[in-house]
């Protein structure tokens, strides 16, 4: 055990993903009968890709991130649970005892629906287990059983191969990129949110095109990446009280990751593209033409800037949501960049800014609560893992806390709440729902192409 867990914890913590990802398709590229040269710098342009958007998301994060948290000082609200973000939450999951046993868990629930046919996805996307390890957790504290944690992050290990499965053909229309997907718990989030935008489809204002390329038309240069990055940049600047000199570099900051996400996203492409084309030939042969998907992490489509767009503008609305909801004791910090809804709003949608937007705001509620429910028990592990230190009277959470529908409705469920267990029933109904929408709509993809 002793030896699985270091093996675990080198791969994750002293490789990374920019250097254990690309490792992983080169050798899968070879077994896929690809040439050494060819395949080699494939992997090596996609750690490139990795580690560019890597930069550029923490510059975003960085810049937006700093000017959205001194907005929050504005308000002059003290609430008790300080926002760890999602890189707080990660680094406390994997000083959790149990946490390396996830790694083998996932992937041998991968392998075991790959042989069955019940995935195509083959998820690569080794550094997000912490994410199940995080549900492992929060289930047993509130269930008092490992046992359940484990069913627990099983139950999400299939779904978000599934997700997989069903947003293939859009991250493919998305990025250009093909044969890969994104098996991410971020994506579930579209399960609630897709009743809501069925209902928003039948409304004309919401059914009209509104990704980037349309409003290039619609609004000419407003609609150009790097100017509604700088009008975005500077109205948050002002916001956070930056002052007029402030702003304006805050602009072109904005403008400058606007410009650079689709340059670096073209990376992903130029990497992958082989590779993916390698597995499709090497399945066709073999397998009767089974198709596989690549499962990577989301950066891969952080060139589409309807999301940053959308991340931003709602964030205004995230602060005004802790402010006033009742109840509420987390003050958005660290976790103000709200992925957790925008990722899920952009596969749904088709990358549509305004159902994102919308989505964005009606979804805000859910996360806060979420993160005040889960704060005690976030708080518990950080003390007891010696991970982080929490002084009495406070407690640490993630104000954009990732599915917390889901990670509620189960850790409630298994601690032998009945209305959590028919709750989390209908969640798996809304689940089959979507899935079998996005089955519809994926035929439709194929019949136009």
């Amino acid at each position: 055990m002793e030896t699985l867990q270091t093996v675990v914890n080198y791969i994750l913590n002293d490789l990374g993903a920019a250097v254990f990802v690309p490792a992983l398709m080169l050798i899968i590229a070879l077994c896929m009968k690809m040439k050494f040269s060819e395949a080699f710098i494939s992997a090596l342009t996609l750690g490139i890709a990795f580690t560019g958007m890597s930069l550029l998301i923490n510059y975003m994060m960085g810049s937006m991130g700093d000017a959205a948290a001194s907005m929050a000082k504005q308000t002059g609200i003290n609430l008790p649970a300080v926002d760890g973000g999602w890189p707080g939450m990660a680094s406390i999951s994997w000083a959790w005892p149990y946490a390396f046993l996830l790694f083998p868990l996932t992937i041998g629930i991968n392998i075991l629906m790959l042989i069955f046919n019940q995935t195509k996805t083959l998820n690569v996307d080794m550094w997000n287990v912490w994410n199940k390890i995080f549900t492992a957790v929060m289930v047993s504290y509130i269930s008092g059983n490992v046992l359940w944690g484990f069913v627990a992050a099983s139950i999400q290990i299939i779904l978000e191969l599934k997700a997989g499965d069903i947003f293939g053909p859009e991250v493919e229309q998305l990025t250009g990129i093909p044969g890969v997907t994104v098996p991410h718990f971020i994506t579930l989030i579209a399960v609630i949110l897709h009743p809501i935008d069925e209902l928003l489809k039948k409304i004309p204002f919401f059914n009209k095109p509104m990704d980037a390329d349309s409003l290039k038309e619609k609004i000419g240069i407003f609609g150009e990446n790097s100017v509604m990055g700088a009008i975005i940049g500077f109205l948050l600047g002002l916001a956070g009280a930056y002052g007029i000199a402030g702003s304006l570099q805050l602009a072109v900051q904005a403008a400058t990751a606007m410009t650079l996400f689709p340059m670096i996203s073209k990376l992903f492409s130029q990497a992958l593209s082989p590779i993916s084309e390698a597995i499709s030939e090497f399945m066709r042969k073999r397998f009767s033409g089974k198709e596989v998907y690549i499962g990577l992490d989301w950066p891969i489509l952080a060139g589409r800037n309807e999301l940053w767009v959308a991340v931003i503008i709602t964030i205004p609305v995230l602060l005004v949501m802790a402010i006033i909801l009742p109840g509420n004791k987390v003050l958005p910090f660290a976790g103000i960049i709200n992925l957790s809804f925008v990722v899920g709003a952009l596969l749904l949608t088709n990358a549509n800014l305004g159902r994102m937007i919308f989505h964005g705001v009606v979804s805000a509620p859910i996360f806060l609560y979420g993160a005040t429910y889960f704060a005690p028990y976030i708080t518990r592990l950080a003390n007891e893992t010696g991970a982080a230190e929490v002084s009495s009277g406070k407690m640490i959470s993630w104000s954009t806390f990732e599915g917390p529908d889901f990670r509620y409705l189960l850790s409630t469920a298994f601690s032998g709440n009945i209305l959590s267990i028919v709750l989390f029933v209908g969640w798996l109904g809304l689940f089959y729902w979507l899935v079998k929408s996005r089955n519809k709509y994926n035929e439709t993809l194929k019949a136009a192409e």
